[in-house]
C-alpha cells in the first residue's frame, strides 16, 4: 500500500471509521509486530504490545499530519516508542529503605551460605566435565540469559545444534550432580 493510501486510511481512522481501522490493521500489523518482536524479544509481550499500539493509533490518528510525514514511519515510531517504554517499565526501580531491611532478613545465614557454597562448587566441578564450548554455552544461556539464536550465532552452529548441545549438557550435569 502506498504512503498516500495509508495517509487516507489514517485520516479516516481519525474520523473513527472502523472499516478503515480494520484495513489499516490488516495492512500494517505484520510490520508493526515485527518491530515489537525485535525490540521485546518475546512473542507474548509483542502480541500484547501490538494491541496497545493499535489502541494508541485509534486514539491518536487525528494527530497525524499528512503534510510531508510518512504514515508508515509515524506508525513505526509509535510501535518503537511504546516497546521501549514497556522495557523501561519492567526494569527494577530502587528499593525503599523498609523493603531493603526485609531483603536483608532474607539473606542466608552462615549455615545456608555454607550449603550454597558447597552446591556451587559441585556445579563448577560438574561443569568442568563438559567440553569447553558446551560449558560456555550453558553459562551464557543460564547465567547471562542469551537466547538459543544468539548462542547459535555466537558459536557459529545451526540453531538445532545449539539446542542439542544445551539439552545434552544439562543431562550430563544432572547425572554428575546425582552422583
Amino acid at each position: 500500500m502506498s504512503s498516500d493510501e495509508l495517509a487516507v486510511l489514517l485520516s479516516r481512522v481519525a474520523l473513527k471509521d472502523r472499516a478503515a481501522f480494520a484495513r489499516l490493521y490488516s495492512t500494517t500489523s505484520s510490520k508493526l509486530f515485527a518491530i515489537c518482536i525485535r525490540i521485546l524479544r518475546d512473542r507474548s509481550d509483542a502480541e500484547e504490545a501490538l494491541q496497545e499500539i493499535f489502541i494508541r493509533i485509534w486514539q491518536r490518528a487525528d494527530s497525524f499530519a499528512s503534510d510531508g510525514n510518512r504514515p508508515m514511519a509515524w506508525l513505526a515510531a509509535i510501535a518503537r516508542y511504546y516497546c521501549i517504554d514497556r522495557i523501561r517499565a519492567k526494569k527494577p526501580q530502587g528499593v525503599e529503605l523498609d523493603e531493603a531491611e526485609d531483603v536483608a532478613d532474607l539473606a542466608p545465614d552462615p549455615e545456608q551460605h555454607a550449603v550454597l557454597s558447597g552446591e556451587g562448587k559441585r556445579i563448577d566441578s560438574c561443569m568442568e566435565e563438559l567440553d569447553s564450548p558446551r560449558a560456555a554455552a550453558v553459562r551464557h544461556a543460564y547465567v547471562e540469559g542469551l537466547s538459543y539464536q544468539e548462542l547459535a550465532e555466537q558459536f557459529g552452529v545451526p540453531l538445532n545444534t545449539m539446542r542439542t548441545w544445551l539439552r545434552r549438557s544439562l543431562l550430563k550435569l544432572r547425572e554428575c550432580l546425582d552422583r
